[in-house]
């Protein structure tokens, strides 16, 4: 008998590498994973109907960053009840408050974390939103 899935994350970076990598460590965590190289990429599967409890997404993209993905998914009320999460390079103040203010429940710096240790953070912010997606 297999243990039942803990929740769903969504994963939204333009590096292939930290996708696969951060896909395969949620999943040996027993979590669903959606993947998305792109801003684009994640707001399909979003309004494609998967529920995110958090949605780990990168600030930097080509295309649309992760500021315009907040703005994006606040303005057309996507993903409600999700933690978001950015994991990125970005160590500036601005760039965080800027992130905070548009609803990042955490900031993680990528170079200040195993991915061992993220997995564990959004394990925890899950938790404490409490938000699970019903059905």
């Amino acid at each position: 008998m297999t243990e039942a899935k803990k929740w769903n994350v969504l994963l939204v970076d333009d590096d292939k590498f930290l996708i696969d990598m951060y896909s395969m460590k949620f999943t040996a965590g027993n979590y669903n994973v959606q993947a998305c190289l792109s801003v684009t990429d994640a707001l399909g599967v979003i309004k494609g109907g998967f529920c995110a409890d958090a949605i780990v997404f990168d600030i930097l993209m080509p295309e649309q960053d992760g500021f315009a993905f907040l703005q994006t998914i606040s303005k057309e009320g996507l993903a409600k009840g999700a933690t978001l999460i950015a994991l990125t390079n970005q160590s500036d103040d601005s760039e965080k408050t800027k992130a905070e203010g548009l609803g990042v429940d955490r900031y993680i710096i990528k170079a200040s974390m195993i991915p061992s240790e993220v997995v564990a953070l959004v394990e925890g912010e899950i938790a404490k939103k409490n938000k699970a997606c019903a059905g």
